[in-house]
């Protein structure tokens, strides 16, 4: 059920997660948890995709992994969703690594973004989907 309610992040939120090279979730921190309003246990194992927002244009993510997989750092506004259907906004930065068994990672770590940035994207993102 979708409520439309914008959960709005504390000033010294820290979301973390981690995503082997397909995407898929293999480490999310408790605040991550708690913001998208899902456990641990349900977010590790699915595509990163689970928590995205339908109003978030497929070019934005597009970009993210052209630019990771080519061993850049991405960063950008990004809208996601929550279990009870509301949405979030962060101001991410996405991290391409080797872990310990040399295979591609990326850490994904995400701040709290002004009032006026998630404005701004908003808008900008309605005129890309």
């Amino acid at each position: 059920m979708a409520t439309g309610v914008e959960t709005i992040l504390s000033d010294n939120a820290f979301l973390v997660s981690e995503t082997d090279a397909k995407g898929i979730i293999i480490f999310a921190n408790e605040e991550f948890c708690n913001v998208a309003e899902y456990t641990k246990d349900e977010l590790v194992g699915k595509s990163h995709n689970y928590v995205r927002h339908e109003d978030m244009p497929k070019a934005a993510f597009e970009d993210l992994w052209k630019t990771v997989k080519a061993g850049s750092v991405w960063q950008g506004f990004v809208k996601n969703k929550t279990a009870s259907g509301g949405f979030y906004w962060v101001y991410a930065t996405v991290y391409p690594y080797k872990n310990e068994a040399n295979e591609q990672c990326y850490m994904s770590i995400r701040r709290k973004p002004s009032r006026e940035n998630i404005n701004k994207y908003t808008e900008l993102y309605k005129s890309m989907v």
